[in-house]
């Protein structure tokens, strides 16, 4: 019987990585998605705009070239 046991906690631990793993990859493409938005969204912000938050175009410009994955 221990062996029976130790085979289906075995099963639920994998379950639960799995489920882990799952989660952070859900989390990580969330974070990816709002990444690429606030970049396109900086690239619709006139002069005034920029000026207020303290960028110029070349800030502007780099950080909207980088890929969705880098920070």
């Amino acid at each position: 019987m221990a062996t029976s046991s130790t085979i289906e906690n075995f099963g639920h631990i994998q379950h639960a990585g799995m489920g882990a793993r799952l989660l952070g990859a859900l989390v990580a493409a969330e974070a990816w998605i709002e990444r690429h938005r606030q970049r396109r969204s900086l690239l619709e912000l006139d002069d005034r705009m920029l000026r207020d938050i303290g960028l110029s175009h070349a800030d502007v410009a780099a950080e909207a070239s980088k890929h969705f994955w880098e920070r």
